[in-house]
Parts: C-alpha cells; sequence; structure tokens
C-alpha cells in the first residue's frame, strides 16, 4: 500500500484506514454484543438461502402431534401406552428407541389408588382371605403402568435410550437439593457417561465444560432396565435461538452425552466412546471411527437441514393403532417425542420459531451418522482477522486513486463479492466464516475516508487531543485546548514531582495464571489507580509492564504538586488494599506495590525529534525517583518520598526518616522518608511508640553505638511486629557489630543496584 509522505502523526488516508482497521480487530477480538447477535443473524440467513437437505433415512420420528392428542387423550398418558408404543416399535424391528421424554415422577395411575384404598379397607376390616389377597395383588401388578413399561423396556429387542434433563443451577431449581439427593440422582445415570476422557496434555488445567446443579433423571424402575441415558437439555443463544448442541455436560465428576449421541452410539454397535480434550479445551467425540467437532465448550453447531417435517415423521396414534406398513421402522432410530403446540416443547431454529425439539436430536443423530457437521474451526478466526484486514487495506489503497463515483463501485463489489464468498463456503464446505467484522471494516473504512475529504477542520484541536488524552484527566485537556502552542517540541526547566510505582513480584504470577488473567488482573490494577492520578490532576507518561511515570505540575501548573503527589500516592493505596480484598474472594493473589516520590528541577515538555516525541520529563531528580522505588525493596517499605519532596509536604503529612543513601550514578547522598500517612490519621499507641524508638535508633546507628541502636530498633520491631524497616536496620547493626564499616564512615548506605 503506497503511504502519502506526511506525518503518521496527521490525519491522512492511510492513518485514517489503519485507525478503522484497529478498531474493528479489537472489536472482533472483544465482542461487541450487537455485532455478533447481527453476525448471528447472517449465519441464520445463509442457511434459510441454502434450503433444505435430505436427510439419512436412518432416522424416523415417533411424534406425539395434534392427531395423537386428539385419538389417545390429553398428555401425558398412562404408561400402558407408553409400553404398547415399545412393544410396537420393537416388533417392527426398530434398531433403537429414544425417548425425548423424561419419567421422572411415578405415573398418576386411578386403578392403582382405588386398589390400594380397597386393600387398606380389607386390611382394617380384618378381612382375611388368601382368594381376595391373591385378587388384590394381582390386580395391583396388572394396573402398575410404571411396571408395565419397565417390562416393555426390559423385554424390548431394540436399544432403548431413555432421556433425562439437567438443572443447570440451583437458581433455575427455585429450591436447594441436598449432596445426597443429587449423589442418589447421579448414580442412577452412572451407566450412561462417558466411559473415556482422553487428554492431548497433562497440564491442561481448568477445562471450560459446561457444568450443570443436578439431573432430573428418569425412574429407577426405568433406569435400571434402559439400554442408557441421555440428556435432552439445550441452550439458546442470546437472542433465543438454538444453534448449538452441548455434547458434554459436566454433573459431578463425571462427564454426560446427550440423547442423540448415546442413539447414534447404539445404532453404530456401540463403538468406543471417548471425550477428547485439547491443550485449549475440548476437540471432540471419537465414536469408533467416526469424530464429532465440537467447540472448546463441548458444543456442536447443529447442522439443520431443513424446516420442521423434514425428517419422516409418524403419529404415534398410528403406531398403536396398527396404521403403519412394516418395515417402516426396520433397523432405523425412533426418536419418540411432543410436536403438538400445546406440548411446548418447541425452539426457535434459523429455519422456523417453532421448531420441534425432538427434531433437533434427529439432525444431530444424521450429522454423526453421516458426518455432515457444520463447524467453525480454529482457522477460522485468523482467516476472519485476515479478511478484516484485507478488505480494509483494499478500500484504503484504492480510494485515494478513484472518483467518487467508481470508488463506491468498487467499495459495492467488494461488499458483495465476500457476502457470495462466505455463502459458498458456508454451503459447500459447511464452514462458518465471519461476515458482519470484515463487512464493518470495508464500509466504516469507506465511510471515513469519503468524510475525510470533507472534513478537515479543528486539526489543531484534535492533534493536542490525541497526544494529552492517554496522559492526564479531561478536564486537563480542555485546559490544554485553550492553549494549543503548548504542543512544540522542546521543554523548559519547571520544580516538578514524580512517581514511580511498580508491583513487586507481579511477573512471577505468569507460573500460576495465564496471559490473558495476568493483562485482566493488570488492566484492573491500573484502571483504579489512573483514576487515582487523574483525580489529583497527575499526568500518567506511561505504563511499562507492572510500572508506571507519572508526573505532578505539568502541563499545568499546580505549586502544591508535591501534596497531590503524596495524597495520589496514598489514594493508590488504598485502592491496591480495596482490590486485594476483592480479589481474595476470587482466589487472585494479593498485590503489593513500590512507590517512589521525589520533587526537584526537570526538563518537560514533548521531547524527541521532529518525526515522534512524546510529553515527558527528564533530569536527575527524575532518576533520583526511580532510584527511591526501587529502595523499597531494602527497607520493605511501600511508599519513599526524597527530602526535597519531604521539606515541600512537611506539616501535611506522616512521615519517617528511614535512612540516609546514596543511589547508583550520584555522588549526594539523600535523606529518604518514608509516606505513612495524611497528617491527622490516628496511629495506635503501640505504632507511636515504635516510631520515636526508630528515630532514636537511628541517631544512635549514626553514631556507631550499635548495641544501643541494636536495642532500640528491636524495641521497634516487638511494638510494631509489621516495621520492615526496623528489621533491615537491625540487621544491619548485627552485620556492623561483626564487621564495623571502615574509617570515615558518614552513616550512608550505598546503594549497589538500580531496582
Amino acid at each position: 500500500m503506497k503511504l502519502p509522505r506526511r506525518s503518521w502523526l496527521r490525519i491522512n488516508p492511510a492513518s485514517l484506514t489503519l485507525a478503522v482497521l484497529l478498531l474493528v480487530v479489537l472489536l472482533f477480538l472483544s465482542g461487541a454484543p450487537i455485532l455478533d447477535l447481527i453476525e448471528l443473524k447472517a449465519y441464520d440467513l445463509r442457511f434459510l438461502s441454502r434450503g433444505p437437505r435430505p436427510p439419512s433415512p436412518a432416522v424416523v420420528m415417533a411424534a406425539i402431534d395434534e392427531k395423537s392428542l386428539d385419538a389417545e387423550g390429553r398428555w401425558p398418558w398412562p404408561r400402558s401406552k407408553i409400553a404398547a408404543l415399545v412393544d410396537t416399535l420393537s416388533r417392527h424391528g426398530a434398531r433403537v428407541i429414544g425417548f425425548d421424554i423424561a419419567f421422572s415422577e411415578p405415573d398418576e395411575n386411578s386403578q392403582v389408588a382405588l386398589i390400594d384404598q380397597l386393600a387398606r379397607r380389607v386390611d382394617a376390616l380384618a378381612i382375611r382371605d388368601r382368594r381376595l389377597a391373591a385378587f388384590i395383588s394381582e390386580s395391583r401388578r396388572h394396573a402398575d403402568n410404571d411396571r408395565a413399561l419397565a417390562n416393555a423396556i426390559k423385554s424390548s429387542s431394540s436399544a432403548v435410550v431413555l432421556g433425562y434433563f439437567f438443572h443447570m443451577s440451583e437458581a433455575t431449581l427455585e429450591y436447594r437439593l441436598e449432596p445426597s439427593e443429587i449423589d442418589r440422582r447421579l448414580k442412577r445415570l452412572a451407566a450412561s457417561k462417558y466411559p473415556l476422557i482422553a487428554y492431548q496434555a497433562p497440564d491442561t488445567g481448568a477445562l471450560p465444560f459446561i457444568r450443570a446443579y443436578a439431573p432430573e433423571s428418569n425412574l429407577d424402575v426405568f433406569s435400571d432396565v434402559a439400554a442408557s441415558s441421555g440428556y435432552f437439555s439445550l441452550r439458546s443463544d442470546p437472542d433465543g435461538v438454538l444453534r448449538w448442541m452441548p455434547l458434554v455436560i459436566q454433573a459431578g465428576e463425571d462427564l454426560f452425552p446427550p440423547l442423540s449421541v448415546l442413539c447414534a452410539w447404539h445404532y453404530l454397535g456401540r463403538p468406543r466412546l471417548t471425550v477428547k480434550v485439547g491443550r485449549h479445551g475440548v476437540d471432540g467425540i471419537q465414536m469408533g471411527d467416526r469424530f464429532i467437532p465440537t467447540d472448546e465448550g463441548g458444543q456442536l453447531l447443529i447442522n439443520y437441514l431443513g424446516p420442521p417435517k423434514t425428517f419422516p415423521q409418524v403419529s404415534v396414534t398410528d403406531i398403536l393403532r396398527g396404521k403403519v406398513p412394516r418395515g417402516a421402522f426396520e433397523d432405523r432410530i425412533v426418536l419418540v417425542g411432543a410436536t403438538a403446540l400445546g406440548t411446548y416443547d418447541l425452539r426457535n431454529t434459523p429455519f422456523s420459531p417453532l421448531y420441534p425439539g425432538i427434531e433437533v436430536h434427529a439432525s444431530v443423530i444424521d450429522s454423526i451418522l453421516t458426518q455432515s457437521f457444520m463447524a467453525r474451526p480454529e482457522w477460522s478466526k485468523l482467516f476472519d482477522l485476515l479478511a478484516i484486514v484485507t478488505l480494509s487495506a483494499l478500500v484504503g489503497t484504492a480510494l485515494p486513486w478513484l472518483s467518487p463515483l467508481r470508488g463506491l463501485g468498487f467499495a459495492t463489489g467488494l461488499f458483495v463479492l465476500y457476502i457470495f464468498a462466505a455463502r459458498w463456503l458456508f454451503v459447500n464446505a459447511h464452514v462458518w466464516l465471519n461476515v458482519v467484522y470484515p463487512l464493518l471494516s470495508l464500509a466504516t473504512t469507506y465511510t471515513a475516508l469519503t468524510a475525510y475529504y470533507y472534513v478537515t477542520e479543528q486539526r489543531q484541536r484534535k492533534k493536542v487531543k490525541e497526544t494529552f488524552r492517554q496522559y492526564v484527566a479531561p478536564l486537563v485537556v480542555e485546559e490544554m485546548l485553550k492553549e494549543p502552542r503548548r504542543l512544540k517540541l522542546g521543554g523548559e526547566e519547571k520544580i516538578l514531582t514524580v512517581l514511580f510505582s511498580d508491583l513487586e513480584g507481579f511477573t512471577t504470577y505468569s507460573e500460576r495464571y495465564s496471559p490473558q488473567e495476568m493483562a485482566e488482573m493488570l488492566g484492573e490494577y491500573y484502571n483504579r489507580v489512573t483514576e487515582q492520578i487523574f483525580l489529583y490532576q497527575g499526568t500518567l507518561k506511561e505504563y511499562v509492564g507492572d510500572e508506571l511515570m507519572v508526573i505532578f505540575g505539568a502541563p499545568l501548573e499546580a505549586p502544591d504538586h508535591a501534596e497531590r503527589a503524596c495524597t495520589a500516592a496514598l489514594a493508590m493505596r488504598e485502592q491496591r488494599l480495596a482490590l486485594a480484598s476483592e480479589w481474595a474472594n476470587a482466589g487472585r493473589p494479593r498485590l503489593r506495590a513500590r512507590t517512589g516520590i521525589n520533587s526537584g528541577p526537570m526538563l518537560v515538555g514533548n521531547l524527541g525529534s521532529k518525526y515522534r516525541f512524546a510529553y515527558g520529563v527528564l533530569g536527575d531528580q527524575v532518576n533520583l525517583g526511580s532510584r527511591l522505588e526501587g529502595l523499597n525493596k531494602v527497607y520493605g517499605t511501600e511508599i519513599l518520598v526524597g527530602e526535597n519532596t519531604a521539606r515541600m509536604v512537611e506539616g501535611a503529612f506522616l512521615l519517617r526518616e528511614v535512612d540516609k543513601v546514596r543511589v547508583i550514578g550520584r555522588t549526594q547522598a539523600v535523606r529518604i522518608y518514608e509516606l505513612l500517612a495524611k497528617l491527622g490519621t490516628p496511629l495506635s499507641l503501640e505504632q507511636d511508640k515504635a516510631l520515636r524508638s526508630y528515630a532514636a535508633a537511628l541517631e544512635a546507628y549514626r553514631q556507631k553505638v550499635w548495641r544501643e541502636a541494636l536495642a532500640l530498633f528491636g524495641q521497634a520491631v516487638a511494638l510494631w511486629p509489621g516495621d520492615s524497616p526496623a528489621r533491615t536496620m537491625a540487621e544491619r547493626c548485627v552485620i556492623y557489630q561483626q564487621t564495623p564499616p571502615p574509617e570515615g564512615w558518614d552513616g550512608v548506605f550505598e546503594q549497589a543496584f538500580k531496582k
């Protein structure tokens, strides 16, 4: 791409293209809900434009439809009807019978209730007649619909797979189950869990399995005799459309498969069934020589074949009344479920807002048997990024050389071409590629470049905002806009205060946390402390890793810049402690920061060259501020200030002289002070005594009276066990007792390291 020979700091076609590109990439990577919703709708439109596809002949639906409800009565039916259905399907040669129905409660049978009432009456009247007792027992056995269904399942030549569902959280259940009850329900399903889990790497860590609170399983009388039990729980996208089927749900310590997977598994002769887990989550399900791809959470994109009734459907009442030709179910998977509007088992899908749930399972089974899957492969995200970059770059390159009309034609042609390319890959390769973000990149680049040729006013104001918006608070930016000439190359010497702050040992957390988690923690910390910096009108010079640098007193003059710096440092400490308290509940580390503050003459301004410059400060006092931050390591302190700053804030803050130090790069020693709190902040009696003991100990230390100094430092530690400077100085006294300093020692500690 040929770029205009102007500074990238100015607005030009190249910088606009790059800005739009970065914005769209950022939106793509972070996810914008409204754009993601539009992409979902565009995905649905691709299904509709593709049209219906013929299903595999292996799946047929036994539908509880309106005709069945009219003929057999309202739902739910007596379990004896379901038992008759199982017997009939078995006689017709069904290989697998899958129920998109749960039998979690006993059958409501008035005959059993009447027989039980008769038995209780006979007992009450003390009637002892063997024939009557045998009659009652026999009548109860024949009237027990649950037993009839269990016997039908047990004796069926077909593999009967029962359905159940999960309560995904305690909140959705609306009452709390005892752990023993959850364990009991899970034990019912123990025979239907995934038998094998294959991990690609031993250090996979926490895996993103969908977790459930508790199952609503079938009664033991059914679970014990069924071939398997698979869940029919489904989760819709935020717009209410069902596009994914969870193939793995974790409950307790085990992973469970859905009804569709188990039906296909039995149909294929129960081959080896394994959940394959990679480094970034679930790779998919291996079923014999068939592989079912999923996303990292174990969800499968559902390849819908068409609108409702795409799969062959037979009314249950026709099956019960023998109106189905022989061979209709021979060697097939028969899914039994409700399709009638009154049963509420209807889902919103790309093809229809009223799509039977049973047909969703049929679609998944068809995909498994035919190995025809919709996919969003790992490389698709890279492709989407390349498409964003390519379309934006093409428009950004061509538009400056084209007339407005030709530019519009070029952009429109690219727009339409990409839509057709994405649809072709969807229909022919079953690949879902993003269309919204690439087209947004194209359209936004075109709009921005078109507007560029008409909008050029207030460039100087924009230049000021671009330079300072990341450094200072918005109020300071507005003040700077009043004098934009301050943005000249070079600087001036002023008395200012600098603040350096660094997180102690933050990089060591990378062994326990992922880069994403590290970035999130650092970002949250920076948000908190930067708010305090801006509150006290500090100028944020930069973030460098886990360290930041702030200038007080420029670009806007502030005579109390030293006090502002100290107040900001204490406020930053309060925010860090508050954040640590919040993070403790989430298991995150307790952060500790080291801060150095120093005041003095510094060169401040836009420093650099005509090609690139940035606002900043230079000078010996700036370097000293950085060294003070590093000295916190030596003394175990959090906030150290130089003697210039201490003189400027005397009477406003509680300071404790810590030592006299000669830092690397300076020949002159400097007294360093610990910033404890604002003046007037109450201290405990022990802390107050400890500070006095420290002051006396420091005087004895400088006079080389090691024994007295050691005793006083020890007294300070005893009064205030958390007083790290006292511990450090006490250890130094012990060393000097054994190896005294050289003659002429002036009580100055020589810093042996920079940070």
